[in-house]
C-alpha cells in the first residue's frame, strides 16, 4: 500500500466517525479516462472530503507555501498534490494539471477559488472550464453539503459526468463552460438539500 493509499485510509478513519458521511452518485463516476471534479468550497476539510469519498485517486493543486514547510514539502507530492503560485498565470502548475488528467487521472477542483463566506456557491473562476477543454476530460460535477458538524450528516453528491467533447467540436469559451459546470453543481445542492 503506498502513502496515499494509506493516508487515505487513515483520513477516512479519523473522519467517518465524525461526519456520517452520506455519499451518492459514485454510481455515475467514470470507471476510466481523465475526470475532472468540480466541487463547491464550504470548509477547509473539502478536498480531504473528496479525497476520501472518490471512487479514484484525485490529484489536487495546493497553494505554494504549504510546499516550503520542511515536513510537508516531501509529503505532498505523494499525496497526489502538486504546487500552485496563487494570483499568478502558473505555466507549470496548468501544464502538470492538464498532463495529468491527459494521462487519464482524476483532478480535483474547486471553481470558487477559496471557500464561501456564506455557505452559497460563488462565481466559478474560468479556470475550470480551461482545464475541462483542455484536459481531454469529462466533468463530474460534485456537491458538498454541510454543515460540517460533529456527528451531523454531510452529504456529497456525485452528479453524471458532463460530457466535453461537444463543447470542444464547437470550440466553446473557457467561461461559458464554467457556467455550465457551476450551474449543474447548483443544480446537485438545490436536490439534495434537506
Amino acid at each position: 500500500m503506498n502513502l496515499y493509499h494509506f493516508t487515505r485510509s487513515l483520513v477516512r478513519t479519523v473522519l467517518n466517525p465524525i461526519y456520517r458521511f452520506d455519499v451518492k452518485g459514485l454510481e455515475n463516476f467514470p470507471e476510466t479516462g481523465g475526470v475532472l471534479i468540480c466541487s463547491n468550497h464550504i470548509n477547509a476539510l473539502d478536498p480531504p472530503v473528496v479525497g476520501i469519498t472518490a471512487p479514484r485517486p484525485v490529484y489536487f493543486m495546493a497553494k505554494e507555501e504549504l510546499f516550503n514547510a520542511p515536513i510537508l514539502k516531501p509529503l505532498l507530492p505523494k499525496l497526489n498534490a502538486f504546487p500552485v503560485k496563487r494570483g499568478l498565470s502558473d505555466r507549470e502548475a496548468l501544464r502538470r494539471a492538464i498532463t495529468i488528467l491527459k494521462g487519464g487521472e482524476v483532478m480535483g477542483l474547486f471553481p470558487e477559488g477559496t471557500r464561501s463566506e456564506n455557505g452559497e456557491l460563488g462565481k466559478g473562476f474560468s479556470g475550470a472550464g480551461f482545464f475541462a477543454l483542455r484536459g481531454e476530460a469529462d466533468v463530474v460535477p460534485c456537491a458538498i453539503i454541510g454543515p460540517y458538524k460533529a456527528f451531523k450528516r454531510l452529504k456529497v453528491v456525485y452528479g453524471a459526468p458532463i460530457i466535453m467533447q461537444p463543447y470542444r467540436d464547437r470550440k466553446a469559451s473557457a467561461d461559458e463552460v464554467t457556467l455550465v459546470i457551476m450551474n449543474q453543481i447548483q443544480m446537485l445542492i438545490n436536490e439534495n438539500k434537506s
